[in-house]
């Protein structure tokens, strides 16, 4: 789901009305929630909205209204609007925070959170004659491949019977671990934890092509009898990995702060480096908001309110400007580290790595 919600994102961070404000309604749901809320920010909205936007919001919502109503029992984020003939329904694995966003643009910054906190990977699970393959996508678990061999228990026997019956045997799990080595290659597009008893696992990460190999972030030693036990585990060691690797971030952007290297940090400074396309690495400080304007005929974004912009006069829009810069991170293939991190707020709540300066 991961690598599609990439796309998808991806797609939502090029989309906006240039000609008009506030047509896009985004909305999140929380699977079997009270709509009431819905209800509530569509008043408050339709009370704000100038009147030539009404109609596309009625029409609009009575689309979201429906999406939900198919997928009661789903958490989902919808991203629609009539005018522009658009319409996209997400189901989402995990919870959600209710919301209700009208603007330009589809609202991405909660999706793209999930996205970053829920990292997708393939867990095995492997012993000498059994391999159950799992997909982890935003903690949803998916059985996805399952191999098997009947292979025989060693032999108990001495002798040259014996000496050949274990050569037939560790060909057989050589064989096995071959077939579940080709299988991982063919599957695994993500990061990979493989668990298991006694040494089949380290054999079989020895046949792995080097590509597969630099995914493997764990290799666990454990009794494949409690798969249940694993999968929970193999979710903790991906949040902590996750948590790991959002340290690391802010470290290594600290650190080119301190030399005047590769690193922007700032509202003003980190949003020229996005529009450029220098940005590597996106920091974001987690629920904040800055209240800003955007030009959509310009795409000049800026902190604060102003009713035209100074560049052609056009009549500009009020945005979060933390969104505006992700959006535009997105469009450029930047990666996204969302954190809540005090380090990141004192900073100006935003910060990148950059790929050149």
């Amino acid at each position: 789901m991961t690598n599609n919600l990439d796309q998808i994102i991806r797609t939502l961070s090029e989309t906006y009305d240039p000609d008009s404000d506030d047509t896009y309604v985004t909305v999140y749901f929380k699977k079997k929630s009270d709509e009431k809320f819905i209800d509530r920010r569509i008043k408050a909205c339709r009370t704000i909205l100038k009147k030539e936007n009404l109609k596309n919001f009625d029409k609009t919502i009575e689309k979201i209204k429906n999406s939900i109503k198919n997928t009661r029992e789903k958490n989902i984020a919808v991203f629609s609007s009539d005018k522009n003939n658009f319409h996209e329904t997400i189901e989402l694995p995990v919870d959600v925070e209710n919301q209700l966003v009208v603007d330009s643009s589809p609202y991405i910054k909660p999706l793209a959170r999930l996205i970053d906190e829920w990292e997708s990977f393939t867990l095995l699970i492997v012993n000498s004659n059994y391999a159950k393959f799992y997909s982890v996508d935003m903690g949803k678990i998916e059985d996805t491949k399952t191999i098997s061999e009947d292979i025989i228990n060693r032999h108990k026997k001495g002798g040259q019977s014996q000496a050949r019956f274990n050569r037939i045997r560790r060909g057989a799990i050589n064989s096995f671990l071959k077939e579940v080595s080709e299988a991982l290659e063919l599957m695994a597009d993500q990061r990979i934890i493989i668990a298991g008893p006694g040494i089949s696992k380290t054999k079989l990460v020895e046949m792995l092509s080097k590509p597969i190999q630099e995914r493997i972030i764990e290799i666990v030693d454990i009794d494949t009898s409690d798969e249940n036990k694993m999968l929970k585990n193999a979710i903790n060691i991906i949040r902590e990995k996750e948590e790991e690797t959002s340290n690391k971030s802010i470290e290594n952007l600290k650190a080119e702060i301190l030399k005047n290297g590769l690193a922007v940090y700032g509202i003003t400074d980190t949003l020229q480096a996005v529009k450029n396309g220098q940005v590597e690495l996106l920091i974001i400080e987690k629920d904040k908001k800055i209240p800003g304007w955007i030009c959509e005929n310009c795409q000049i974004v800026g902190k604060g309110l102003k009713e035209k912009c100074p560049n052609c006069s056009n009549n500009t829009s009020e945005v979060d400007v933390l969104e505006e810069i992700l959006e535009f991170a997105q469009r450029t293939d930047a990666e996204i580290e969302f954190t809540d991190s005090k380090e990141i707020s004192d900073l100006g709540h935003i910060g990148a790595i950059l790929r050149y300066k």
